[in-house]
């Protein structure tokens, strides 16, 4: 495939979900230093935008306040252009990671963890552009004018009821995540970046809540309150005292803490959690067929041999296992990067539902005439007649199950009858069989999938019946010595 077509390329909303899933894991796989630079770096992406904002809307009341105000969300969506372009981590859109958590690949505290770095980094970012803008003093700009919209904007955030708060966040976070969203429909760089706009302008000029945002705007209001020279009081005409309520304490309260718990909401819930219900639980639930349960073995043997090793004792404790709900692509790389032919197949709970092989993917393509389906799962190829067995299982019954059919080797019915007659005798009969078992047995344990009992563990735990090991001496060196 050419880059142009790449470029071109539009994902179908399924393929949106699976291209949100990549994303959510991504944030997982990220080292703590680079989550939290990544994270400063958007923090201040944000800031920056909104000094953008400032900008555009001070002195512009004469223009009407919805165009003033869709003028400054436009310029404000420049903060998340940079983040999606650039690869920033916004903790508004981190918080999709609970898709990863919905699917079982990150644990739940794992989730939080990664919030939490995201969201101090932020805080860090913009606290280091707010003492560059500081030092710069552009709240003087336009004769104070720049500063004093910034006051009003700083203040107004704090005059929210609790309630009020929490549900601007959870309207603005629903929109960035939207953004996020629709950035997962094309791989062209120029497509994502527009995506973002509308959501993004629409949350800012509705006056919906960001805590990231909040966190360089109000800390700007604070500082200009606090540390604004009188001749800044005299040219805007308003005492410093009207915007006393501009504190850390009220900020945190009354904005930042029911901002974010809105913002959570939001974006895990009602955009990744919402989507992954539609999209993924069903395949999910689909992939989560009735687990495989054990084959009882018994030896038809009297053993004079120690009997005590079992399958817990030879199996491999850490095979590859796929999921019923991976891609088959996905499924067939697994295969390959670990040079195996098969292997066990487990639902989201850890149980055993079937056995994915190279026969199985083989078989498929030449009945689809080498055109495999584009959305095609494991479940779907998977076998379900598997052989399974239990862990107490012991190794002489796993031996005799692996080279003898006791149909062949007794041809009797269960009254006893015989079904065939022959002259040949036990050890004949054993010896002439053609058996076709599995190469593979999966070992289960209280209904879960513990390990598997490959034919060379099998092998290798009877190897001692034979003795020590010879080295054997070639004959061109018994005539050199």
């Amino acid at each position: 495939m050419s880059s142009t077509q790449v470029n071109n390329q539009y994902f179908s909303p399924i393929e949106m979900m699976a291209e949100a899933e990549k994303f959510a894991l991504s944030k997982a796989k990220k080292s703590s230093g680079m989550t939290l630079s990544l994270a400063i770096m958007a923090g201040a992406f944000i800031g920056l935008a909104f000094l953008f904002y400032i900008t555009v809307t001070t002195g512009s009341g004469d223009s009407g306040w919805g165009l003033s105000r869709l003028a400054g969300g436009l310029a404000f969506s420049m903060g998340l252009i940079l983040i999606v372009i650039c690869g920033g981590e916004l903790f508004t859109s981190s918080v999709l990671s609970s898709i990863s958590w919905a699917n079982k690949q990150i644990s739940f505290t794992k989730m939080l963890s990664i919030w939490g770095k995201v969201y101090v980094g932020n805080f860090i970012g913009a606290m280091f552009l707010l003492v560059i803008v500081s030092a710069a003093g552009l709240y003087q700009m336009d004769h104070g004018q720049w500063g004093l919209n910034a006051l009003n904007i700083a203040q107004h955030k704090l005059h929210h009821t609790p309630v009020q708060a929490f549900a601007l966040g959870v309207l603005c976070n629903l929109l960035v995540c939207l953004a996020i969203w629709l950035t997962f429909s094309s791989a062209n760089a120029m497509t994502k970046a527009v995506m973002t706009i509308m959501p993004v302008a629409m949350f800012v000029s509705s006056g919906f809540e960001h805590c990231v945002a909040n966190m360089f705007m109000v800390p700007l209001g604070i500082v200009i309150q606090n540390f604004a020279p009188d001749s800044f009081w005299q040219q805007v005409g308003v005492s410093a005292s009207q915007y006393a309520d501009l504190n850390i304490q009220q900020f945190v309260l009354a904005n930042l803490i029911p901002v974010t718990l809105g913002n959570i909401v939001g974006g895990s819930v009602l955009v990744g959690l919402a989507n992954w219900g539609i999209y993924r639980r069903p395949q999910l639930r689909a992939a989560n067929v009735s687990p495989i349960t054990t084959t009882q073995l018994n030896t038809v043997k009297e053993l004079t041999m120690n009997n005590n090793l079992t399958a817990l004792d030879i199996m491999n404790s850490t095979p590859v296992v796929l999921r019923a709900d991976m891609p088959t692509p996905t499924a067939i790389d697994t295969l390959l990067d670990n040079h195996l032919a098969s292997a066990p197949v487990c639902d989201i709970d850890g149980r055993l539902v079937g056995f994915f092989s190279a026969h199985d993917v083989m078989v498929d393509l030449w009945c689809q005439d080498y055109i495999p389906n584009a959305n095609q799962k494991v479940v779907d190829l998977m076998s379900r007649e598997v052989v399974a067995i239990d862990s107490k299982d012991k190794l002489v019954d796993i031996a005799e199950f692996l080279c003898i059919d006791k149909e062949q080797l007794y041809p009797t019915t269960s009254m006893g009858m015989a079904t065939r007659f022959t002259t040949l005798s036990l050890e004949e009969r054993a010896k002439s069989m053609k058996v076709h078992q599995p190469h593979v047995l999966p070992v289960l344990e209280n209904g879960k999938l513990v390990g598997v009992v490959t034919r060379d563990a099998v092998l290798a735990a009877l190897r001692p019946i034979y003795g020590e090991r010879v080295t054997l001496v070639e004959q061109g060196e018994l005539e050199t010595a």
